[in-house]
């Protein structure tokens, strides 16, 4: 996605497609985009746009992308997201990567035991993250 004309062209591609009338496109456009170890103001702007999309699945995708990028971006779309009760799975991975302690409270109402042993996981992880970001913060 960089270096070169046909990169630039492939990243300015997937940026579009982040605004795709289809969702699965759009979907798929934020995690490949998260993915990506790039990290320029259209990025971040095309992350942060996905992450107001109307589908839980690709806002949360783009959450992942703009909180390993801007924690500090993200922190307000993520209190929406957890506010919100239903919650895609990569929510949690985009709050451990926050790691602040604002999202311990919200994150604890999803930290009951469930019947979906991966959710338990990424939950306790986020939790986790966000208790030890408050340490680190606070040293």
């Amino acid at each position: 996605m960089s270096g070169g004309a046909f990169g630039e062209a492939n990243l300015r591609r997937l940026i579009a497609m982040t605004r795709d009338p289809d969702r699965s496109n759009r979907d798929w456009a934020a995690l490949l985009l998260s993915q990506q170890d790039l990290d320029t103001p259209e990025i971040r702007a095309a992350l942060f746009a996905a992450a107001r999309d109307e589908d839980e699945y690709v806002r949360a995708e783009a959450l992942c992308g703009l909180a390993a990028r801007d924690p500090a971006l993200a922190l307000p779309l993520l209190h929406e997201a957890l506010a919100a009760g239903s919650v895609a799975l990569p929510v949690f991975e985009a709050a451990a990567l926050a790691a602040h302690p604002s999202l311990v409270e919200p994150l604890s109402a999803f930290a009951q035991p469930s019947d979906n042993d991966l959710i338990d996981h990424l939950v306790l992880e986020a939790l986790a993250a966000c208790e030890a970001g408050g340490d680190r913060r606070g040293a």
